[in-house]
């Protein structure tokens, strides 16, 4: 009985927001199913080419792994630099924000390390939080300032807390959004035409167009919510997190929300073999829940 109130209480919030127009993103009564709650804060989760889904919990310095083919999670690695936010480059290398250093790191297959980003002009960066790769291999990521216990300092290096790209040869940094309170979230369209951006410190997220040179331009407000983490699926909606999972069309409209049960669900994306399975990352656990539409990216 408590099992079928779930399910329908999930229907009624899937439907009150677009009268029930795209509930079809969703089948019918699915809710999510948690996988694991042993962690202290799962963040990151990151698709390989496989659909294999890599995560961090993060105050445990630790990287896990899904595995499409078992369903099982293992332990893939310890010493992360406190990674956070993970992404797959194209030639399979996880590249992650490790913030114990305010670093970017990427880890190949075997595990080895190297850092191919440790300040900005000299200057330590924030704390590297999110990121996402272009079809060029040039890298997008927010640098946002949370202090962590863990650091002896206690105020940043640098001035503001912008969004920087790294080139695809890691050779330059720039600047290429600003003024923001804290970014956090990102994610790039499938067709690589539009970045979206969070700034959760001001609970809002915005769209730029890319040029071909990497720099963003044509900002505009897309909600007015901010983001932990994000993802998009094939038809170009876009997943916001915080209080569950929160769903917009391309336009801005809320489609869906997702609830979730626990105190704050940090991030989000889609893997599984057929990428059609959307992976939650919230406070101490991870959940996986089936869909009808196969993720962008």
């Amino acid at each position: 009985m408590i099992e079928t109130f779930k399910s329908l209480l999930f229907a009624i919030v899937i439907c009150s927001f677009s009268s029930c127009g795209q509930k079809e993103i969703i089948p019918s009564n699915a809710t999510p199913q948690l996988l694991s709650d042993e962690f202290q804060f799962t963040e990151g989760p990151a698709a390989d080419s496989e659909g294999n889904i890599f995560f961090t919990d993060q105050p445990n310095d630790r990287i896990y792994k899904w595995s499409a083919d078992s369903g099982e999670i293992s332990l893939w690695m310890e010493n992360t630099g406190r990674a956070n936010g993970l992404y797959f480059d194209n030639k399979g290398n996880l590249i992650s924000c490790s913030d114990e250093n305010s670093e970017l790191w990427e880890i190949d297959p075997d595990r080895n390390v190297k850092v191919i980003l440790e300040d900005i002009n000299g200057k330590r960066m924030n704390g590297p939080n999110d990121l996402w790769i272009d079809e060029k291999g040039g890298i997008y990521f927010t640098d946002p300032y949370y202090q962590r216990a863990y650091w002896n300092r206690k105020e940043p290096d640098l001035e503001s807390k912008n969004v920087y790209y790294l080139s695809p040869d890691r050779s330059k940094v720039r600047v290429v959004a600003q003024n923001f309170v804290q970014p956090n979230g990102i994610i790039g369209s499938a067709d690589k035409a539009l970045l979206y951006i969070s700034d959760i410190g001001s609970g809002k997220t915005y769209s730029y167009k890319i040029m071909q040179d990497g720099s963003l331009t044509d900002k505009e407000l897309f909600v007015e919510m901010g983001s932990d983490g994000m993802t998009l699926d094939e038809r170009g909606n876009v997943y916001l997190t915080g209080k569950g999972v929160t769903i917009f069309d391309e336009k801005g409209s809320k489609i869906a929300n997702i609830p979730v049960d626990q105190d704050w669900t940090a991030n989000v994306t889609f893997g599984g073999q057929n990428n059609k399975t959307l992976f939650i990352t919230a406070s101490k656990a991870i959940y996986k829940l089936d869909m009808n539409v196969q993720g962008a990216n």
